[in-house]
């Protein structure tokens, strides 16, 4: 068996701790040939039959940043969802937000890194559920329950997520573009899992298997496939099914240290 090492790096606030699911943050770009108000659209007055009594006084509040990135996430997550990647356009979009697209290309650099900013915040989600759900186990067997729990309910409920995950792994296969931006988020998914793993082990005297980063790749493979087939056949690979492989890979993966079976045996003989 080997020990977890010792001597961490705190991990990042993203990412599921033995699941691998990290946040991602694209660096903010702006096009040259659109700018960015940060106004909300749909309270502005654009009618001739407005009076001048109706129309606000002064300038249009502009929108925190926070809300603006926010917002556009939102409508995004809706637009590929129900068009697909190919059929959602930026200004669609933008406007469904409430922004003009120059809002959009103030926070991403285009419609792949948007794509890939939505996979990260709803990993950011489940990091934080799983965190605080697995904050007090002192054994791994508390550990693995509730993580295996969180994230099999994602899997099976979320079906949008990883329909999203899955066009955007396929157009990654075949634009370049899509792919400098999907292998950061992967290297990352598997660094916070694998930091997860580590820190799991290491708090409740476990020992692991493999090392933590070939562990991180197991888990995240076995996380994607059965995402893919749930899409596939959503009848067969049910909340039970997933929450049974997630189970059986993870407790064979971290296992209670030699010396924690030992107590416990001569607890049971006194």
């Amino acid at each position: 068996m080997m020990r977890p090492p010792s001597g961490l790096d705190a991990a990042p606030n993203h990412g599921t701790p033995g699941i691998g699911y990290p946040g991602y943050s694209p660096a903010a770009s702006t096009s040259p040939t659109d700018t960015d108000t940060d106004t909300d659209t749909s309270t502005s007055t654009s009618t001739s039959t407005d009076t001048a009594q109706s129309r606000p006084e002064g300038p249009i509040p502009r929108v925190p940043r926070d809300e603006v990135r926010r917002r556009l996430l939102v409508a995004a997550a809706k637009s590929f969802a129900e068009r697909g990647y190919e059929d959602s356009r930026l200004e669609d979009i933008a406007n469904a937000a409430g922004f003009t697209k120059g809002a959009v290309y103030s926070n991403f650099s285009g419609k792949q890194e948007l794509f890939g900013a939505i996979l990260g915040a709803g990993a950011d989600t489940e990091f934080n559920l799983v965190m605080a759900r697995i904050r007090d186990a002192d054994n791994p067997t508390d550990a693995v329950g509730p993580a295996v729990r969180t994230v099999a309910r994602r899997i099976v409920g979320d079906a949008e997520r990883g329909q999203l995950g899955l066009e955007f792994a396929a157009r990654a296969a075949r634009d370049e573009r899509t792919r400098e931006i999907l292998t950061p988020l992967r290297r990352a998914q598997r660094a916070a899992a694998s930091r997860s793993i580590t820190e799991v082990a290491q708090r409740t005297g476990a020992d692991l298997a493999v090392s933590p980063d070939l562990a991180a790749l197991i888990v995240h493979c076995l996380c994607n496939g059965l995402s893919n087939e749930r899409i596939a056949d959503p009848e067969a690979i049910d909340v039970d099914t997933v929450e049974q492989a997630l189970s059986a890979v993870l407790k064979a993966l971290i296992t209670p240290h030699a010396d924690s079976d030992s107590d416990s045996d001569s607890a049971k003989d006194m």
